[in-house]
């Protein structure tokens, strides 16, 4: 099939890296992976990180110029087969694709589309109708967590949902070599405020409470809070931390495999696609057992989650792995099985399709 593929919160070709653009990315590449013809029909992004009552006023109208120009486009051309949009919530809702698609018939779909009632005031309010609009006209809401599916439930009881569970392309990763350092602990995200912000606060105080062991840390990501970031571990040794800041993918993939445990606390993580990246080289993980955490790492299994909030347990479990080799190399092969078996691209490319085949049998 053609499909159009849409990602209001942010474009696969935005030029900042995130979780939200390598998703949009992966789901690209799993349905051309699937044989179908992706294009990319527009890169307005509708986000706001905070309501904008003016701002909000010129998405729309930049909204209407992106659905004319995609209209007179389609009347000339032919329309797609299939209107696919990428994470439409209600800070990024998609004001293009639903009117599109009902003009034309072509099926709508949605993948993570998220809806809470309690963000229901002001502006909000009014994106979130938006987005509960595009929910209930999707012919498929295809959701990657729980959590995700429990909300659209809750808000439209008929709703059309199926689960595919987050993914990455294991391509990147072939072998899972033994740990350079064992000792050496490692996280990647963004620097910036609200749940990073406070996740970086949760691992410098749990590190704090570790002194006495003989671990190091490497810290991948950059952002405006930079320098509040680093703040937060002024307080322990500076040879005890490597900032590695901005790093290409592959230098990523180089600093992952020579550590031993990767931790990140994951305040309010959607679910972290770090985690996923960091087990496919055979790392066990230590989060908090949070929002859609669970959805990436096998607790027991693949790693230890711990209390929501709780400095202590989530510090005790980061010393267990540091302190009990026979677990670590455990949990490493079974992240590495994990990964490799159950959320590679290949296997999420098959689940699609057979998604994509049903709405279309439809």
């Amino acid at each position: 099939m053609r499909i159009a593929f849409h990602a209001p919160m942010k474009s696969p070709t935005h030029p900042v890296p995130s979780g939200d653009r390598r998703m949009a990315q992966l789901l690209v590449k799993a349905l051309e992976r699937s044989g179908h013809e992706v294009e990319l029909v527009s890169e307005l992004s509708t986000h706001q990180r905070e309501p904008d009552l003016a701002r909000f006023a010129t998405i729309e109208r930049a909204a209407a110029g992106e659905a004319a120009r995609l209209r007179a486009l389609w009347k000339c051309e032919g329309a797609p087969d299939l209107w696919f949009t990428y994470h439409p919530y209600y800070k990024a809702p998609d004001m293009i694709g639903p009117g599109l698609a009902a003009a034309f018939g072509i099926p709508y779909l949605t993948a993570e589309a998220s809806y809470s009632a309690r963000r229901n005031a002001g502006l909000w309010a009014k994106t979130q109708a938006v987005t509960l609009q595009s929910v209930k006209q999707a012919a498929l809401n295809i959701c990657f967590t729980r959590r995700d599916r429990d909300g659209l439930l809750a808000a439209v009881p008929d709703a059309a949902l199926d689960m595919l569970l987050p993914f990455i392309d294991t391509a990147a990763y072939p072998e899972r070599s033994p740990a350079v350092d064992p000792s050496r602990l490692v996280c990647i995200a963004m620097m910036r405020s609200g749940d990073k912000y406070a996740s970086y606060e949760m691992l410098a105080r749990a590190l704090d409470k570790l002194r006495h062991l003989p671990w190091t840390l490497s810290v991948v990501g950059d952002g405006a809070l930079r320098r509040e970031v680093m703040a937060l571990f002024a307080g322990l040794p500076p040879q005890r931390i490597e900032w590695r800041l901005r790093l290409e993918a592959p230098e990523v993939t180089s600093v992952l495999s020579g550590a031993g445990i990767y931790v990140w606390p994951g305040c309010g993580e959607a679910y972290g696609l770090a985690y996923l990246e960091a087990q496919a080289v055979g790392l066990p993980v230590v989060a908090q057992h949070v929002a859609g955490v669970p959805e990436v790492v096998v607790n027991g299994q693949t790693g230890l989650l711990t209390p929501p909030g709780d400095v202590e347990a989530f510090a005790s479990a980061i010393e267990r792995l540091l302190g009990n080799e026979r677990e670590r190399m455990m949990m490493a092969d079974a992240a590495w099985r994990f990964v490799h078996e159950e959320r590679s691209l290949e296997v999420a490319a098959v689940r699609l399709a057979a998604m994509l085949a049903k709405v279309a049998g439809a």
